[in-house]
């Protein structure tokens, strides 16, 4: 079987001919594919996996992005692309399965996930992520600004006011937040893994936030601490090497995207991750993959 890997594919920045030959290769080239997120918005993420039901006809298995749910909510958009894919027989939503079998050997699991701030320095970071601005479980934090008012001093210097805006996070909250979904994808790969290990010599792996601080590629280099908190879901990546340590016998080949930036780690000997590289305009094929 040859798995064709999608990520951070975009839909939305591409015209309807661009994106119609894309699939068009993508159906070609596949026996499956499998997409790590980032598929397009809200708001047109229904009329693009319908097509991609219509043209690539093959087996898709996917799970969303953060792009996905922009404009819209997580909770809503997670329920409609699930009714999307119970009513097409191409499409399999992992954040709403359980194991799939790809051949005798090798079965596919996944989930969203969600970056959970456990990477990297979150209280001190100075990042103000857009990414969340969109999302309405996310965006709550990030609205209003806080007040102070000024010192005589500052006060000489000030044109028209007395008080100072700048834009206000509750960064706690949000961080709360950010940590219930990265959980709720942990359990779920902690349930789906150890019944998968179980069964299956080769396991694929689908999510869209890199599980691992090494595997958080931004151009040629691990994101630093500034930007760590929001690229990556230790979380995730906690399940996954606790149950693969305890399943020698068996493998897990983990496909992640969100950064835009390309690499590999071989985290345990039968545990390891490929991040996808992306640019906005230019959907791809990140690799064929041959399943046994």
């Amino acid at each position: 079987m040859q798995l064709a890997w999608l990520t951070d594919i975009h839909l939305n920045f591409v015209g309807d001919k661009q994106r119609h030959e894309f699939l068009e290769s993508v159906s070609k080239q596949a026996d499956a594919v499998a997409i790590s997120g980032d598929i397009g918005e809200s708001h047109d993420i229904g009329q693009f996996l319908r097509e991609i039901n219509e043209v690539i006809q093959k087996p898709t298995y996917f799970v969303l992005g953060n792009h996905d749910f922009y404009r819209g909510s997580i909770a809503q958009t997670r329920a409609i692309v699930t009714e999307i894919a119970e009513h097409s027989p191409n499409l399999g939503y992992l954040t709403a399965m359980g194991v799939s079998e790809l051949t005798p050997q090798t079965a596919i699991v996944g989930h969203d996930g969600w970056a959970d701030g456990r990477f990297g320095d979150y209280w001190n970071s100075q990042v103000l992520l857009n990414d969340h601005v969109p999302i309405a479980e996310l965006a709550k934090w990030y609205t209003g600004h806080s007040q102070r008012q000024l010192s005589p001093d500052e006060d000489e210097m000030a044109e028209s006011s007395k008080w100072h805006r700048t834009p206000f996070l509750d960064k706690a909250n949000l961080l709360k937040t950010l940590q219930t979904y990265a959980d709720e994808a942990a359990r779920h790969f902690e349930n789906v893994l150890e019944e998968t290990a179980s069964r299956y010599d080769r396991i694929i792996g689908i999510t869209h936030i890199p599980s691992f601080r090494e595997a958080a590629w931004y151009q040629g280099q691990v994101s630093d601490d500034d930007f760590l908190p929001y690229f990556a879901c230790r979380a995730v990546g906690d399940v996954m090497k606790r149950v693969m340590r305890a399943n020698p016998q068996s493998t897990l080949l983990v496909l992640c995207g969100h950064t835009h930036g390309g690499g590999e780690l071989q985290v345990l000997d039968n545990l390891r991750v490929l991040t996808g590289e992306a640019q906005y305009g230019h959907p791809t094929i990140q690799r064929m993959l041959e399943i046994e």
